[in-house]
């Protein structure tokens, strides 16, 4: 059977389950099985090279001792062994500070659960996993991008899309960053670890030796603040042959006051794609400076992606429509940002990047810090010849941006590509939702839906521009 099969049925069992509802679900169900099993693939080669090595999962809740038999418990005894005695044991595990391995089980089934009511189809599911052997390099390889199948549908997951980058994005970002071994690497709102992993393929083309591995792995970090996409991004970094995938810890960097990030927490690079279209719980705004002070998370963390960048460091980042032409705290940030760094393009992407889970218009930002902004490049990457707009089942593909990596290198106005000065943003109070002037007078057949999305966005923004005047009154 092939593990396309294997998964394909797994999913199919998870279907016949009452207790499991929807792909994200299905998802998180389905991890949490993973990461036991690829754990415990990864403890017999540690065990074949140290007989001193001791896990920190206790003996019968390890993965080989109640999973790896196909004839093994079942049913409502199965069931009853998940729920009173395997996630009690791992939520309470008993850690030592220096034990990574027990620190990050404990954490990934913190706020994890069982939502399956069948122990007869938990014992399907497993028993479907036990035909993957992940120290099989090919097994691995190919289970990664079964897996990368599987956190796509998460796009239409209702609002687990937001966790989500299309990899075709991803890896544009970070090769037009440019990470190198070396550098500190951060993303500060990793979802499902998108932009980490193709930083781990970007810089392993540098990789020589085990020393530059570890190197590696030790350079790149993200934080996540909600529990599936943190345990996805765990088990993804695993998948890509990660040691010890303690880099991904989760948390919520926008809680800590911005003077507290210091020179300790500087990275080099940040690649992100920072939450957007949603409100920061109460008090958060607190963290920051008065004029930064605002419900949008968008806006907050482009302040904190200044902060958290060292001298020349350069980031790579997702932000809306909204944050260019916003105005309030979204001027006073833009100040902020086109001061003290150089904010030198701006990708404005086509429709339906994001589609099913968000119908607003995306830009990709690119700058450094350390100088301010004297030109802004624009870039407006043109949908496929034929297509109106990106779909579920049509998204956007990694071949589509090889237009804008030849531009990038030598760049030239063209059709495409424009660029505004310093002057000229200014006298427009920082406003940055400059459109393609080649295009001025052109009518463009938009989807009637997708322009509505967009009409009650800039509402949005404007109830909040409304909401900010009205503290101040």
């Amino acid at each position: 059977m092939t593990l396309e099969t294997a998964v394909k049925s797994i999913q199919d069992i998870m279907w016949k389950d009452e207790g499991v509802d929807g792909d994200a679900q299905r998802l998180s169900q389905l991890v949490w099985m993973l990461f036991l099993k690829i754990i415990d693939d990864k403890e017999k080669q540690s065990e074949f090279i140290s007989k001193h090595y001791r896990s920190p999962i206790p003996e019968k809740l390890r993965w080989r001792n109640w999973a790896a038999n196909a004839e093994g418990i079942t049913g409502d005894e199965l069931l009853d062994f998940v729920n009173n005695k395997l996630f009690r044991e791992l939520k309470n595990l008993k850690v030592q500070p220096d034990d990574k391995m027990g620190i990050l089980v404990k954490e990934i089934f913190n706020d994890t659960f069982n939502y399956m009511k069948s122990g007869t189809l938990i014992r399907q599911v497993v028993n479907k996993l036990n035909e993957v052997d992940f120290n099989r390099s090919d097994d691995r390889h190919h289970f990664n991008e079964i897996y990368e199948q599987l956190l796509k549908s998460l796009q239409s997951a209702g609002n687990y899309g937001e966790f989500y980058t299309p990899r075709a994005l991803t890896g544009f970002v970070v090769e037009m960053v440019n990470p190198k071994l070396g550098e500190t690497v951060l993303d500060p709102a990793c979802g499902t670890g998108g932009f980490l992993m193709h930083t781990l393929d970007h810089i392993g083309k540098e990789v020589k030796t085990k020393k530059d591995q570890q190197i590696l792995e030790r350079t790149i970090s993200g934080v996540e603040l909600k529990q599936l996409p943190f345990t996805l991004a765990v088990a993804n970094l695993i998948l890509h042959g990660v040691e010890m995938p303690d880099q991904i810890r989760r948390g919520d960097m926008l809680s800590k006051p911005l003077r507290e990030y210091g020179p300790k927490d500087r990275v080099n690079v940040i690649v992100a794609n920072p939450p957007f279209g949603g409100s920061v719980k109460d008090g958060t705004q607190a963290n920051f400076p008065l004029e930064f002070r605002t419900k949008d998370t968008a806006l907050l963390f482009l302040v904190l992606f200044i902060q958290l960048l060292k001298p020349n460091g350069r980031a790579g980042i997702v932000l809306p429509d909204g944050v260019l032409f916003g105005e309030g705290v979204a001027t006073a940030v833009k100040k902020k940002l086109l001061s003290e760094c150089n904010l030198h393009t701006i990708v404005r992407l086509p429709q339906g990047v994001f589609s099913p889970y968000a119908g607003v218009n995306t830009n990709l930002l690119f700058f450094e810090k350390g100088n301010s902004t004297k030109e802004v490049w624009y870039y407006q990457l043109p949908l496929p010849e034929g297509m109106k707009q990106y779909t579920k089942n049509r998204g956007i593909r990694p071949e589509e941006f090889e237009v804008v990596e030849k531009w990038w290198k030598n760049r030239k106005v063209n059709e495409n590509a424009w660029k505004i000065s310093i002057k000229e943003i200014e006298a427009r109070n920082f406003n940055l939702d400059f459109k393609n002037p080649s295009k001025n007078g052109a009518i463009e057949h938009e989807d009637p839906k997708l322009v509505l999305e967009r009409i009650l966005e800039r509402e949005k923004e404007i109830a909040n521009i409304l909401g900010e005047i009205g503290k101040e009154i």
